[in-house]
C-alpha cells in the first residue's frame, strides 16, 4: 500500500524552500552565512536550497541556530529533514517499485487531490496489468540503444508492470486516499490501443474505478470544442498535497521526457485549462455510461449493468474569456 506521507523527494523541496526563505529573512547571502557555518563548500547550501541533496540533520540545525529559529519551528523543520533523508524506508512501503514509476509516486504519496488530462492514454493510476503492459512494451524498441528485433526479458515487463500497479492502490487507499479527477479523450479508448478483449477490459475497470466515491472519470468527446477551440497540445498532471505548505505541483508528459513545474503562473494557467476540459467532457454519470456502452461494443459479452440513461448531448460550451485564474 502506497504511504500517505508525501516522498523525500517532495520534502526535500520543501525544506529547500523554507531554509531560502529563512536566510533571506536574515539579510544574509549565501556566501555570508557559508562562512559563518564553516562549511568548505560554496555549493553546499545552493543544494540544499534547490532540494538538489540528501540533507544532514546536524547542517540543518547549524542553519537553523544561525537564522534564531524558534524550537517550534527547529522542530517541524527536522523532522521534515528526517522524512527527507529517509527513501529507503519510504520505498518499502511498495511492494516493489522502478526508476520508472518512482518520480509518480514521488508526487503521489501525500496527494490530497491529483486532477489529469490525457488525450492519448489512459493514465498510469488506471490501467490494467494487460494495457499497462503494451504500454510499456511498445516504447522499448525506442529506448535509447533498442533493438526492434531484440525480445524484451519478460521478468523486466513484469518488474515494470507490478510497479505500475503498486502505485495504482493509493485510490482506494483506506481513510486518506486522494480525490482524484481524470478527463480522458475519446481517442484515448479507441481500438488503436491494442486488442478488442484487452481494450473491453481496461473499460470495465475504469466503470469499476468510476464508482469509488474519490473517483470521478470525464469523457471528452472527439467532436465538442474546448472553450473558445482551445487545442490542449498535450497530456498533464496537477497535484496538491494534503499539507498546505507543500508546493502544489504541475507534471507534463511527454513520451520520453517529462517535466515537473511548481510555478504559480504555470500552475493557474493548466487549471484554468482543466477547468475548461471538466466544461466541454461529459458529466461523471454519462461518462459511466459511456465507458458502460463502449465495453460492451469493445467484446463479445455484454456491457456492464451500471445506468440505464442514454447517452448525453454535448454540455453547453462555456466562452475561454469568461474563465479566470483562481487560487485553490
Amino acid at each position: 500500500m502506497p504511504p500517505a506521507v508525501p516522498s523525500p523527494i517532495l520534502r526535500r523541496r520543501r525544506l529547500g524552500t523554507e531554509l531560502r526563505r529563512l536566510r533571506e529573512a536574515a539579510g544574509l547571502t549565501g556566501d555570508q552565512v557559508i562562512d559563518r557555518v564553516g562549511w568548505a563548500s560554496a555549493s553546499k547550501l545552493s543544494r540544499l536550497e534547490n532540494g538538489r541533496s540528501r540533507p544532514d540533520l546536524r547542517d540543518v540545525l547549524d542553519l537553523l541556530s544561525l537564522y534564531q529559529v524558534d524550537e517550534q519551528l527547529r522542530e517541524e523543520l527536522a523532522a521534515i529533514t528526517r522524512e527527507a533523508g529517509d527513501m529507503r524506508g519510504w520505498l518499502r512501503s511498495y511492494p516493489v517499485m522502478t526508476q520508472r514509476q518512482r518520480s509518480y509516486a514521488e508526487l503521489e504519496a501525500g496527494c490530497a487531490e491529483i486532477r489529469e488530462y490525457s488525450p492519448a492514454l489512459v493514465p498510469g493510476l488506471l490501467q490494467t496489468p494487460a494495457y499497462a503492459r503494451v504500454r510499456i512494451m511498445s516504447t522499448r524498441p525506442l529506448d535509447p540503444g533498442g533493438d526492434p528485433d531484440r525480445a524484451v526479458e519478460s521478468e523486466d515487463v513484469d518488474t515494470e508492470v507490478a510497479a505500475r500497479l503498486a502505485r495504482q492502490s493509493l485510490l482506494d487507499r483506506a481513510g486518506d486516499a486522494p480525490q482524484y479527477t481524470a478527463v480522458l479523450d475519446e481517442a484515448a479508448l479507441g481500438r488503436r490501443v491494442g486488442p478488442a478483449e484487452m481494450l473491453r477490459e481496461q473499460l470495465v475497470q475504469l466503470c469499476d474505478l468510476a464508482a469509488l466515491p474519490n473517483v470521478t472519470l470525464r469523457i471528452l468527446p472527439r467532436d465538442v470544442p474546448v472553450a473558445d477551440w482551445y487545442l490542449p497540445p498535450t497530456a498533464f498532471s496537477l497535484y496538491r498535497f494534503a499539507d498546505p505548505l507543500d508546493p502544489e505541483t504541475l507534471a507534463i508528459e511527454g513520451e520520453f521526457l517529462n517535466f515537473m513545474v511548481y510555478e504559480r503562473d504555470h500552475l493557474n494557467r493548466y487549471k484554468l485549462v482543466f477547468e475548461w476540459l471538466c466544461a466541454a467532457a461529459l458529466s461523471a454519470a454519462d461518462s459511466l455510461d459511456w465507458l458502460s456502452r463502449a465495453a460492451g461494443r469493445a467484446g463479445d459479452g455484454p456491457a456492464p449493468s451500471l445506468l440505464a440513461h442514454g447517452l448525453a448531448t454535448a454540455p453547453t460550451q462555456r466562452s475561454r474569456h469568461s474563465g479566470h485564474l483562481t487560487e485553490h
